[in-house]
């Protein structure tokens, strides 16, 4: 069996990269896929009760990169969504990112927009050095805050105090002096009007593209000639775990129906100092469906299960940086995705990689 183009997994990263390859080059590919759907962890499938879900867990697409928006939407028409998140603390529902919302629900303030950049530089601690996500957070907003909406949700997530995470994980929590309680500002948000997996068939909907489902690629990689082999797996088992095992934080999902329109005020709720689980997820308030019953999800973090989360600590770096070497000697493989290159992508970026990758790749090979 011969390919010219091979592609390790049907996520978001290997459906793009095969689409163009497929479309802009006209030449087959074959993609292997692991598990028994396509779209990765976007996949979303209707439940027993018809209702539209995540299987791992919620996706808002969001993005301010144009080019992405336009080349997404392609394959889908989107809603309008807006994300919004609440956390519930102290008894209360409060909103997140941090802003002057936030603080005053947190104080029974009436601070305006103008007071809350002096009232947070207040309550912030002067550091030497902002080395950990523990540090990112005490500089930003102080102890309080820290304890209250940070501390315990890290620990419950990452299963490690934020002081063992290096500074990525929390930086990605904005704090915004402003009253815009959606939890991501950039220019396009939105949902796909008829869910990811649709957008997903239409991706790998080319005559070009041949995917293989419930396939380990190791079982059948001996007997395929190809010129250029996309991984977007697990790098460390790429390589038989020869420098050790990475570490990945992973999620058990426990799905809930219930028979009544709504459950609760967001479509997701953060819970960081009750319960074991991390957040609520209410999808219908993703997907605007209209049903009778509404289905949550929470999530609890586990270290044993799908790789979700690459581990944010220095030692898991040197690991990868092992593997990295490995990398650079490969002359027809090229690593893609959160999971080869061991780093978080939102969904934007790992489809942005991947368009750029096959850039490079179209330049350098097709000329």
């Amino acid at each position: 069996m011969k390919f010219k183009y091979v592609v390790v997994g049907a996520g978001l990263a290997g459906l793009t990269v095969a689409e163009r390859i497929a479309s802009e080059l006209d030449e087959k590919v074959l993609v292997i896929e692991k598990r028994n759907h396509i779209g990765g962890n976007v996949y979303d499938s209707y439940n027993e009760d018809g209702i539209l879900i995540h299987n791992y867990g919620p996706h808002i697409f969001h993005t301010s990169d144009r080019d992405v928006y336009l080349y997404l939407s392609r394959f889908t028409q989107w809603n309008d969504y807006q994300h919004k998140v609440l956390a519930y603390v102290d008894g209360n529902l409060v909103p997140l990112p941090i802003t002057v919302e936030t603080v005053n629900k947190l104080y029974n303030l009436n601070l305006d927009c103008s007071q809350l950049e002096g009232f947070l530089k207040d309550k912030a601690e002067k550091l030497d050095e902002i080395k950990t996500s523990r540090d990112v957070a005490l500089s930003k907003v102080g102890r309080d805050i820290y304890e209250k909406i940070f501390e315990n949700y890290t620990k419950k997530q990452w299963g490690v105090d934020p002081a063992e995470l290096d500074t990525s994980v929390i930086s990605r929590i904005p704090v915004r002096y402003n009253r815009d309680t959606r939890y991501f500002a950039d220019r396009y948000q939105g949902m796909p009007r008829h869910g990811y997996a649709r957008m997903c068939e239409n991706m790998a909907a080319n005559k070009n593209i041949k995917i293989m489902l419930n396939t380990d690629y190791k079982e059948i990689i001996g007997l395929i000639e190809y010129d250029i082999l996309f991984y977007t797996g697990p790098v460390d088992y790429f390589y038989d775990y020869k420098h050790g095992r990475l570490s990945y934080r992973s999620i058990r999902f426990e799905f809930e129906t219930v028979d009544k329109e709504e459950y609760q005020e967001a479509p997701v709720v953060n819970y960081p100092n009750d319960y074991d689980f991390t957040r609520i997820t209410e999808f219908k308030k993703l997907t605007w469906q209209k049903h009778g019953k509404t289905t949550i999800c929470k999530e609890y973090p586990c270290s044993e299960g799908e790789p979700y989360y690459p581990f944010p600590t220095k030692e898991c770096k040197a690991v990868y940086a092992l593997y990295e070497e490995e990398m650079k000697k490969e002359r027809n493989v090229i690593f893609l995705g959160r999971l080869a290159e061991y780093r978080y992508y939102n969904m934007d970026a790992v489809v942005r990689r991947a368009l750029d990758v096959f850039e490079e790749v179209k330049n350098r090979y097709e000329g």
